[in-house]
C-alpha cells in the first residue's frame, strides 16, 4: 500500500509525537491494548493529495464532479458527504493536479482550519488543503474517520507554521493508527454509526418539519394583513459577554455558535446576567449582523452575546408565529446587510419596524395546535441529538482504547437509539 502513495515530496518524519489515544506521528512506545496493534497508516491506506483547478478558467468549474473544500469539512465534520459547495468539470481535473478519488476516501483538513474530517459518499476531488486516505482491505474507512474525529486536537498539535498552522506531508506520512483486526473495526464502526444514523435521521426530520411549517405559513398568509415586525416581539440585543470571560460556566452564544455549533473557540463565562440575556431550550434568537441567522436554541441555558437578538414574543404570541414572521423578512434583511459598505453587513433596529404579512387572526388560532406541535417536535429532535452526540463522544475513546468492547457498547446504544 505504501508504494502506491501519490503525494511526492519529502519522506516521513522520523520523530515521534504521541496523540491522545489512537493516533501518533511515528510509532509510539506505548502499551498496545489486547487485540490492538499500532500500524503505519500508509501501510494500510494510500495517501492522496488534492489540488484547486485554476479559478480564472470558467470552463473548469460548475461541472458535475464534487470538489471538497475547507467549508465542506468545517460544516460537516465527522460525516459522510454526498454533495459539496463547489463542483468541477472533467477538464478542470485533466488540467490540474486534482484527482478523482473513490467513494469511502477519508479526507482530513491539514491547513487553515486543521483537523476536520469527512468521508466521501461518492467519487470526489479535493483541494490541496486536505490529506486523503484510500483505505486498503485491512482498514475500515469508517473506523479511520472515527479515529480522526477522536484525535482532532492531536492533529492540530502535529501541525506547525507561522502564518497558518499546517500538518505537512512528512508528518502525514509518519502517522500511525491503533487498530484491532478488521472484524473488530467493522463492529466498532457499526455501533458508532448507529448513533450517527439516528442523528442524521433527526436532522432530516427537523428540516422537513421546518419546511412544512414555512409552507403552511405561506399558504395561510397569502391574503393576510401587514403589521410592523417589531409589534410582534421584543428584540433584546446581547452584550459583550466574551470580554474577560472566566472560561467556565455557561456558553456565550456568538454568531459562530448559531451557525456551526460548539467548537474549540467557544467561550464560557460564569458571569451573572439579566434573564433577558439568557437563552434556554426553545428560545428564538436572531443574529442581526454577519450571516443574519434565525435559530431555535436547543442547548442548555446560555448567555446571549452582542450582535444577537433574543426574540421575546409580545401579547401572548406563540414562538412559532414570531419565528415564521421573522423568517419571512430574512431575505430582505440579508439584502440590506449586503449593501452595507462595512466589513460586516448588518441591519439597524429601524428595519425591524418594516411590515410583514401575517395570516388572519382566526387562521392563527386555527393553526396554533399544528404549528406549536411542529415547533415542539423539532426541538425534541434537536435535544435528542445532543444526548446522542454525548453518548457517541463518550463511547469513542473507550472503544478506540479497548477499555470498552463492542458487546458492552451495543447495550448502551440500544438504550438511546
Amino acid at each position: 500500500m505504501a508504494k502506491r502513495t501519490r503525494t511526492g515530496g519529502r519522506e516521513a518524519t522520523q520523530g515521534v509525537i504521541p496523540g491522545r489515544i489512537a493516533l501518533s506521528v511515528g510509532r509510539p512506545n506505548l502499551r498496545e491494548p489486547s487485540g490492538f496493534r499500532w500500524r503505519k497508516l500508509t501501510d494500510v491506506a494510500r495517501l492522496e493529495s488534492g489540488h484547486t483547478p485554476s479559478r480564472s478558467k470558467g470552463e473548469y468549474w460548475g461541472g458535475e464532479i464534487p470538489w471538497v473544500g475547507i467549508r465542506d469539512a468545517t460544516g460537516n465534520h465527522g460525516r459522510k458527504i454526498d454533495k459539496t459547495l463547489d463542483y468541477v468539470t472533467q477538464s478542470g481535473l485533466d488540467n490540474s493536479s486534482a484527482r478523482l478519488l473513490p467513494t469511502g476516501t477519508v479526507c482530513l483538513s491539514r491547513t487553515a482550519s486543521v483537523g476536520f474530517v469527512v468521508e466521501m459518499g461518492r467519487p470526489m476531488a479535493t483541494s490541496q488543503d486536505f490529506v486523503n486516505w484510500v483505505c486498503g482491505p485491512d482498514l475500515n474507512n469508517n473506523y479511520l474517520r472515527y479515529v480522526l474525529m477522536l484525535e482532532q486536537d492531536s492533529v492540530r498539535r502535529f501541525s506547525h507554521g507561522t502564518t497558518h498552522q499546517t500538518m505537512y506531508y512528512p508528518e502525514a506520512k509518519a502517522l500511525h493508527v491503533l487498530m484491532p483486526i478488521r472484524a473488530e473495526q467493522d463492529a466498532i464502526a457499526e455501533v458508532l454509526g448507529a448513533l450517527d444514523d439516528k442523528i442524521a435521521a433527526n436532522e432530516r426530520l427537523v428540516t422537513t418539519i421546518d419546511q412544512l411549517a414555512t409552507l403552511t405559513w405561506l399558504r395561510e398568509s397569502a391574503e393576510g394583513v401587514a403589521v410592523p415586525l417589531s409589534s410582534l416581539a421584543h428584540f433584546v440585543n446581547g452584550r459583550a459577554f466574551t470580554r474577560d470571560a472566566s472560561g467556565t460556566g455557561r456558553i456565550v452564544i456568538r454568531i459562530a455558535e448559531l451557525n456551526s455549533g460548539l467548537g474549540g473557540s467557544t467561550v464560557y463565562n460564569d458571569i451573572d446576567v439579566p434573564d433577558d440575556h439568557l437563552a434556554r431550550p426553545g428560545d428564538l434568537l436572531f443574529a442581526w449582523s454577519g450571516s443574519l441567522t434565525v435559530a431555535r436554541w436547543f442547548r442548555p441555558e446560555a448567555i446571549v452575546n452582542q450582535h444577537i437578538f433574543k426574540v421575546i414574543p409580545k401579547d401572548g404570541h406563540p414562538l412559532w408565529f414570531v419565528n415564521q414572521a421573522l423568517r419571512m423578512k430574512l431575505l430582505e434583511f440579508k439584502a440590506i446587510a449586503a449593501d452595507k459598505a462595512t466589513t460586516m453587513g448588518h441591519i439597524q433596529r429601524r428595519h425591524l419596524d418594516e411590515p410583514v404579512v401575517l395570516p388572519a387572526k382566526d387562521q392563527i388560532d386555527r393553526l396554533d395546535d399544528l404549528m406549536s406541535g411542529f415547533w415542539d417536535r423539532a426541538l425534541a429532535a434537536e435535544e435528542e441529538n445532543l444526548r446522542l452526540e454525548i453518548t457517541r463522544d463518550e463511547l469513542l475513546p473507550l472503544l478506540m482504547s479497548g477499555k470498552v468492547r463492542v458487546r458492552n457498547a451495543e447495550k448502551v446504544v440500544e438504550e438511546v437509539v
